[in-house]
């Protein structure tokens, strides 16, 4: 029975199987338990796994997929009463009378957020094209007209702008007319008179007041170069050409400024844009007066334009001319160039070289080059048949190769191969012309049809060079050509060349690097490794490394990419083969000298062709290849480590030549589940009694990455998974019923852990719930083809017994450490909770002395509050859950008895 005592005097114990009392804190204001058990306290409780597990799962809730939507009780499903609504409405009527507060993003459901609103009103209020509109499109076209493959300006100015920038000050230098710049009076018509007042008007330009604005960020200087952008076209809209041309020459004269030399593509990126506003300006200006009649086709002729126009034309021309500055008029000019066409049919070649001309009285070269530039884009000539490419001229075409996006070379490689034959070989090497040209093969794909046309013109010149360093450089870069477009053929065709090359001589000594792109160009393109151990030149090829430190990074190269890319398991002796003849080349490097971060990298990159071999059931061949993998890489540890999970037949001997002890456990224990696995029950049983046996040798201490530290939690790891593998494992019918449990647990008993450590407590309160699995009918887990004790017994009376004598002797033992403990309840109070846990989860409370247990463990774990009060809580409810259940009714009066205490 139980009683409830408030003295001292000691109970009498029975004899048989003792429970020991709980002895609670003298200092508590609840009374000293003494619990007095007869025997035959512990019963597992019967458990039904499947049906555990269907009451875990959540109920499932039958959906209508045509009316469901995670957002529908938000929708707004009626808009058409919005648009009758005023502009700054934010009325909808909706056919949903759900009380959720509206979502800002209903909305955007319905099409009707601001944004979509204004979309909508820009697209109603949009007005007729405008000429400047069709001058946009007929620039369009004309971009169009250089190829697809042309990088555009577009595209080409956000990347400089976010490329070159800078956080120094910044300033701007204006020049501000006076008011001598107003248009003349209107009794004046005579045309002298308006040629001598506009002249006045540019001269006030540029004698007017200077105003200068320092201290700029990047951002104000931006700020300032678009404000004058729109000044520009509002002064354009107003009919005030000559203050818009003021604008433009301001701002050309910005391009003279290099002080802060980093910034300045940018700046030339946003005055550029103004003078590109400005020519456009211009040019649809004229445009528009040579429409009527008619208006003007994209293919006009001079002989289109009238008179009017032209005058026009000239006149623009003329106030240009006169500016004074050579920078702001040769960017002016250069802006409106393509006005000359209303002008004259050669117009623009005649004016090119003379602003070319022009561009060399600039003295700063930095600003003469941008002035070059701006004059190449205005002139829109990125095509290759506007560049005068004149004989012996391979250096100018070296630049243009390499200058011009890889796309634009490679749909003109034919073009390009003709000009590097005819040009002079005396100042630049026709091999180099390849070499650029290889470049852009390797980024871009030149037309189909001419690839191997293109392969063979090249490989003419590349195999005739007798330098081997500048061959070698050449071919290096042509291989990737032919991996990317041509089969194994072509490919072992050019590393036989390579080899006749860099043969004689041992010059493949100087060109390490080389050879090594090679080979990486060879395995980015070919993941086929049949295939590639097939290229009679391949193999012949890696001889050529010589050096090993050379050697063995360009094998392992080679495995990175099979492990990577590698999908199936292989058998194929050609792979096989040529893979053992790399791996062991990495494993031959090893010497005492190496580091260990290298020993442990080349053993991954084995371990993983390791574990891509299979010979699928023909254990022999797998078995050979095991042998002599081990033979082979035996200076490795961890490759040992992955053979020995390959092959169980030699784990047996080859697990005590390791050196760590954990390993050796942990390798104990595979292997018998291995063995287990595959009906191999006598070395299973081996396996396991062999790693109970080493139990006693795990030291206290054990070094990880240079530190000692404390093995204890290693070790717990390891016999939980021990106890969870020994639930399959049938008893040896000359050993007796769970010998290996007992075993386990007495060697444990001994086992000298670390002082104040309750590490053999937590073991023996881990193995309470695999005796209470192994009382079980069916077992939770089992192995096919293997008999468990669950068949072996068959529920045996004897069998039941045992392990229940063996769990009240471990609980007896656990009650032992908690009453020594005494007034260290920060120890005590966690294991008392633990074992409660496991009386919950695996005994059978219908025992009135064991549900009395688990009430006192309760109490004793609450006592002073070192148990997380959620976690009490959350427990509680779990409880009073299961009490619910037809066969769990006897947990409501245990509940009825817990209760939570006060930290205080």
């Amino acid at each position: 029975g139980c009683q409830h005592n408030t003295t001292n005097q000691k109970s009498e114990l029975p004899s048989g199987i003792i429970i020991m009392a709980l002895a609670l804190h003298p200092m508590s204001s609840l009374p000293t338990i003494r619990l007095h058990f007869g025997k035959r306290l512990w019963r597992s409780s019967a458990r039904s796994y499947d049906t555990e597990l269907q009451r875990c799962r959540p109920e499932a809730a039958l959906v209508e997929f045509g009316d469901y939507h995670p957002l529908k009780p938000i929708m707004v499903t009626d808009t058409k009463t919005r648009h009758g609504a005023r502009k700054g409405s934010t009325s909808s009527s909706s056919s949903s009378s759900s009380s959720v507060a509206p979502d800002p993003l209903s909305s955007m459901l319905d099409g009707t957020d601001p944004l979509s609103m204004f979309a909508a009103a820009s697209v109603i209020e949009a007005p007729a094209m405008s000429h400047s509109d069709l001058g946009r499109k007929r620039k369009e076209k004309e971009e169009e007209a250089v190829g697809p493959d042309f990088e555009t300006w577009s595209s080409k100015r956000g990347e400089i702008l976010a490329r070159f920038t800078t956080t120094e000050k910044l300033s701007i230098n204006l020049f501000m007319g006076s008011d001598r710049g107003k248009a003349p009076s209107p009794g004046s018509s005579a045309v002298s008179e308006k040629v001598r007042t506009r002249l006045e008007e540019l001269d006030d330009l540029e004698e007017g007041s200077q105003k200068e604005l320092l201290n700029l960020s990047q951002q104000e200087y931006a700020n300032r170069i678009e404000e004058l952008n729109q000044s520009l076209k509002e002064a354009w809209a107003s009919d005030q050409k000559v203050k818009a041309l003021k604008i433009v020459i301001q701002c050309s004269k910005l391009l003279s400024d290099t002080s802060v030399i980093q910034f300045y593509p940018s700046k030339f990126v946003l005055i550029t844009d103004i003078l590109d506003t400005f020519g456009r300006l211009v040019y649809d200006r004229i445009w528009t007066m040579c429409s009527d009649p008619r208006p003007l086709t994209d293919s006009f002729t001079v002989e289109d334009v009238n008179d009017t126009a032209k005058e026009t034309c000239l006149n623009w021309f003329f106030k240009i001319a006169s500016i004074r500055e050579l920078l702001p008029r040769l960017y002016v000019e250069a802006a409106i160039l393509k006005c000359n066409r209303f002008l004259n049919k050669c117009g623009i070649p005649e004016t090119l070289p003379r602003l070319t001309a022009m561009i060399r009285g600039i003295g700063d070269p930095l600003v003469a080059a941008y002035a070059r530039a701006y004059l190449c884009r205005v002139r829109h000539a990125p095509t290759i048949q506007r560049v005068p490419v004149f004989p012996h001229s391979a250096l100018l075409l070296n630049s243009v190769m390499r200058a011009f996006r890889p796309e634009f070379v490679a749909a003109r490689a034919t073009d390009f191969i003709g000009m590097i034959k005819d040009c002079d070989e005396a100042g630049f090497p026709k091999h180099l012309l390849f070499g650029a040209l290889g470049r852009s093969l390797a980024c871009a794909d030149p037309p189909e049809s001419e690839r191997l046309t293109i392969l063979n013109e090249a490989w003419k010149v590349i195999t005739k060079v007798c330098s081997p360093q500048d061959y070698v450089i050449c071919a290096e870069i042509w291989v990737e050509f032919t991996c990317r477009h041509f089969s194994k053929r072509e490919v072992n065709t050019v590393l036989a060349d390579v080899i006749k090359h860099m043969t004689p001589d041992r010059a493949f000594e100087d060109a390490y690097p080389q050879l090594q792109s090679v080979i990486r160009k060879i395995l980015t393109y070919f993941h086929d490794f049949s295939l590639l151990f097939s290229m009679e030149r391949f193999l012949p090829f890696l001889d050529m490394f010589q050096k090993d430190s050379v050697r063995v990074e360009v094998c392992r190269s080679i495995m990175d990419i099979f492990i990577r890319h590698q999908e199936e398991p292989s058998r194929d002796p050609v792979i096989l083969n040529a893979m053992l003849h790399i791996c062991k080349t990495m494993h031959d490097s090893v010497n005492a000298l190496t580091l260990e971060d290298e020993k442990r990298s080349l053993a991954l990159l084995i371990i993983g062709f390791i574990r891509m071999v299979s010979f699928g059931r023909d254990f022999e061949q797998q078995l050979s290849f095991c042998v002599e993998a081990r033979a082979t890489f035996c200076n490795l540890e961890s490759v040992l480590v992955q053979l020995i999970h390959a092959c169980a037949a030699y784990s047996f001997i080859t697990i005590p030549s390791l050196s760590s002890i954990f390993s050796r456990l942990s390798l104990y224990l595979l292997s018998g589940q291995v063995a287990l696995a595959n009906q191999c029950l006598s070395q299973a049983d081996a396996f396991l009694k062999a790693a109970v046996s080493l139990l006693p040798e795990v030291p206290r201490s054990i070094s990880v990455e240079g530190k000692l530290r404390s093995s204890e939690s290693f070790l717990m790891d390891f016999i939980n998974n021990f106890l969870a593998t020994l639930l399959v494992v049938p008893d040896h019918p000359e050993h007796g019923v769970l010998y290996l449990v007992r075993g386990l647990l007495n060697m444990v008993q001994d086992y000298t852990w670390e002082d104040n450590s309750d590490a053999k407590v937590r073991v023996y309160i881990s193995a309470l719930p695999l005796l209470a699995a192994m009382s079980q009918e069916t077992y939770l887990y089992s192995i096919p083809k293997v008999d468990s004790n669950e068949t072996l017994y068959g529920g045996d009376p004897k069998f039941l017994s045992e392990i229940n004598k063996l769990s009240e002797t471990l609980i007896g033992q656990i009650l032992d450490h908690l009453k020594a403990l005494g007034r260290d309840e920060v120890r005590q109070q966690p294991l008392a909770f633990s074992l409660f846990g496991v009386l919950l989860a695996h005994g059978d409370l219908r025992n009135n002395k064991l549900s009395q247990l688990a009430v006192n463990l309760w109490n004793l774990s609450h006592k002073y509050g070192h148990c997380e009060t959620r976690v009490s809580v959350r427990t509680l409810e779990c409880m009073k859950h299961q009490a619910q259940q037809a066969d769990m009714t006897h947990l409501s009066d245990t509940v009825q008895r817990l209760a939570l205490q006060s930290r205080t």
